[in-house]
């Protein structure tokens, strides 16, 4: 049995999308449903930075169909602030609204910094030990030194993913190879590219077809060893987020809506 693809982008509400994907005249208060047309999943960032409030999570959902997903980066007080140490409080709060979302919420993304190294493992496990059940976590490691077989079983131990990227911390050998390891029911990838300066995200700038091409590869050979696959695209990978998740969606053999088939003229769900 094939795995279901939840494929997407790192955001949605990018003014630079107007013309080459939102329709002319989308307003940003639309941007989410329109975006829900062409997609099926999406990466909030806007939470690591702050818990939204219960209203931002009740909109998500009411803007999107049934069959949508959403994945939510854990609060950077508890990944770059406390280190994963202590925050139960917040950590409580947090998922309590996550859970706002109902049956689209898809993962929680606990993204580490790339100081958090090996010697942090302790905490880590802590972590690991108090997520709460019912919701699915993936934990994104920065630092090369934890692509180990003593990471991957403690993962698996609680039944947490292993969210690898493709950017300027590790390796992209090491992740694929890592990626055929997966420690969860689910799998969880970000393509970020190296963060180069851009002045807009209206199209694609850098040709990156060949690595996506590769990543299909390791993703159709995952598929069968996991039940759901997750994949976003930062804007800075190829200049045009939306542009490269289709790429990769093509390569996969799965539906790709173009942006001349979104009707300017938005409809309810």
């Amino acid at each position: 049995m094939s795995a279901a693809f939840h494929i997407g982008t790192q955001g949605w509400s990018y003014p630079d999308w107007t013309g080459p994907f939102y329709p002319e005249g989308t307003a940003s208060s639309q941007y989410l449903a329109v975006y829900a047309k062409a997609f099926e999943a999406v990466e909030i960032d806007s939470s690591f930075y702050a818990v939204p409030p219960a209203s931002h999570f009740l909109g998500w959902h009411e803007r999107t169909p049934e069959s949508f997903r959403f994945a939510l980066k854990l609060p950077g007080e508890l990944t770059h602030e406390l280190r994963l140490r202590g925050g139960e409080e917040v950590l409580k709060i947090f998922c309590k609204r996550a859970e706002l979302l109902e049956e689209k919420l898809g993962v929680i993304l606990v993204q580490l910094p790339p100081d958090f190294t090996p010697a942090d493992r302790p905490a880590l496990e802590s972590f690991l030990e108090r997520l709460p059940s019912g919701i699915r976590f993936a934990v994104e490691f920065r630092h090369r030194g934890w692509l180990v077989e003593r990471t991957y079983q403690s993962l698996r131990s609680a039944g947490v993913a292993h969210a690898l990227s493709d950017g300027p911390w590790i390796e992209r050998e090491r992740v694929m190879e890592a990626a055929l390891s997966p420690t969860a029911e689910i799998a969880y990838f970000r393509w970020l590219g190296d963060r180069p300066h851009l002045a807009d995200y209206s199209q694609a700038r850098f040709d990156r077809s060949a690595e996506i091409l590769s990543w299909s590869k390791v993703l159709r050979e995952l598929s069968g060893q996991v039940r759901e696959i997750y994949g976003f695209f930062n804007n800075h990978y190829e200049g045009h987020s939306p542009a490269s998740a289709r790429r990769l969606l093509r390569q996969l053999d799965q539906p790709v809506i173009d942006p001349d088939e979104l009707d300017p003229q938005l409809s309810l769900f």
